[in-house]
């Protein structure tokens, strides 16, 4: 028997919550509980969760005994094992000094992927730890899947190796800000490269003036003397610059358009996408992977990659194939000489889907409005499948 469960993430919700007579069950999460202790410790809460509250031992001891599940956070990790939203760069970059060559390796982001690698990495050494890390990772897809109601998401992916003074980095950029101009929700994986170029179009679509979008290019363009191609993201003023661009280029309140990079402390070497408004990061990298394809009901926007946008072509193909999330998208390809000839994936790609639903959502262009054209003209009613 299935219990619908009614969830409860803001102080007005819990304070209506506990004058009701008749108490449906609850997961109440992330509350400070401590100005209701008499009416907790004092009242049966059978079936209800209690997840990231902060309360007293004795509270929590009689929600127990009463049938309740209460889950704590564990103050000996760097994260919360539950949260009731999605991070928030000021949040993972907090305390960011610009003016400090070593800003970022004091953030809480850092802080968080140290301990994760202390720790085992993706090969935890306890069961406390992976036990934690999943149930962090569930709460933020819970709060993400929140987040997503009633949005038409489009996922731009691509190498992670991509330099910010490349043109491919500025058309994606122009892509991303066209189509959050036109109400689409852009994701990305959540790094650099291609994914932190998504962020940054749907960054500048909060600002009339299309020049935004050449200055911060401006800001972020040079790199150190003596830095190594394909690896920008390591340069010690990586972040450094993206954080400028957003003191520089304020976002305007109320921000208008945002954005979701969804990365991982797997991947913790790379910092994540500065211009991001929301981050759903996650230790496992395999939920992370599924499902940011997956969350893509508008289309996935394939740029030059190498192994991992490889993987992800693919992994989309076959949810395509089966229609695995109740329809299919489409895979828009960017870029004919990279997909015919550096990574001819293309070709392979057009076998495999021939005879099949998706072979008509399958598109390789050159052209930037081409490919915004190709996300705008799909019909998601058409590719729906009953029951999936």
């Amino acid at each position: 028997m299935v219990v619908s469960v009614l969830e409860i993430e803001t102080t007005v919700a819990l304070v209506a919550w506990l004058a009701e007579a008749e108490r449906p069950v609850a997961a109440v999460q992330g509350l400070d509980l401590q100005l209701h202790s008499e009416q907790l410790a004092r009242e049966s809460f059978a079936g209800s969760l209690f997840l990231g509250c902060h309360m007293s031992d004795g509270v929590a001891g009689h929600l127990v005994n009463g049938g309740a599940v209460v889950l704590r956070n564990d103050e000996r990790f760097a994260f919360a094992m539950h949260r009731q939203r999605l991070y928030t760069p000021d949040e993972l970059f907090a305390g960011f000094d610009l003016d400090d060559p070593r800003a970022y390796f004091k953030t809480p982001d850092y802080a968080v992927y140290e301990q994760y690698k202390q720790l085992g990495g993706h090969r935890p050494h306890s069961i406390h730890t992976s036990l934690a890390q999943r149930l962090h990772d569930h709460a933020i897809t819970d709060a993400l899947e929140e987040t997503l109601v009633g949005q038409k998401v489009v996922a731009m992916m691509g190498g992670h190796a991509m330099e910010r003074a490349e043109p491919m980095y500025a058309a994606v950029a122009r892509i991303a800000r066209t189509l959050t101009r036109h109400g689409y929700l852009m994701a990305s994986g959540g790094g650099p490269g291609a994914m932190e170029a998504t962020h940054l179009g749907a960054y500048c679509a909060n600002f009339a003036d299309n020049a935004v979008l050449d200055e911060a290019l401006r800001i972020l363009g040079p790199r150190p003397a003596g830095a190594k191609p394909g690896k920008e993201y390591a340069d010690a003023d990586w972040l450094h610059r993206a954080m400028r661009v957003r003191a520089e280029l304020p976002l305007p309140d109320p921000v208008v358009h945002h954005s979701i990079g969804i990365p991982t402390w797997h991947y913790g070497h790379e910092p994540p996408a500065a211009f991001a408004t929301q981050i759903a990061k996650y230790f496992a990298n395999s939920v992370r992977e599924e499902g940011l394809l997956a969350i893509a009901n508008h289309g996935v926007v394939f740029s030059p990659g190498s192994a991992g946008t490889t993987q992800e072509i693919f992994q989309d193909a076959a949810q395509n194939h089966y229609a695995s999330y109740g329809g299919r998208s489409p895979m828009v390809f960017f870029g004919i000489d990279h997909w015919t000839r550096v990574r001819p994936v293309w070709p392979l790609l057009q076998h495999v889907a021939k005879g099949h639903v998706y072979d008509e959502l399958l598109y390789l262009s050159d052209d930037e409005s081409a490919i915004v054209q190709q996300i705008l003209a799909y019909d998601p009613t058409r590719y729906s499948v009953e029951g999936s």
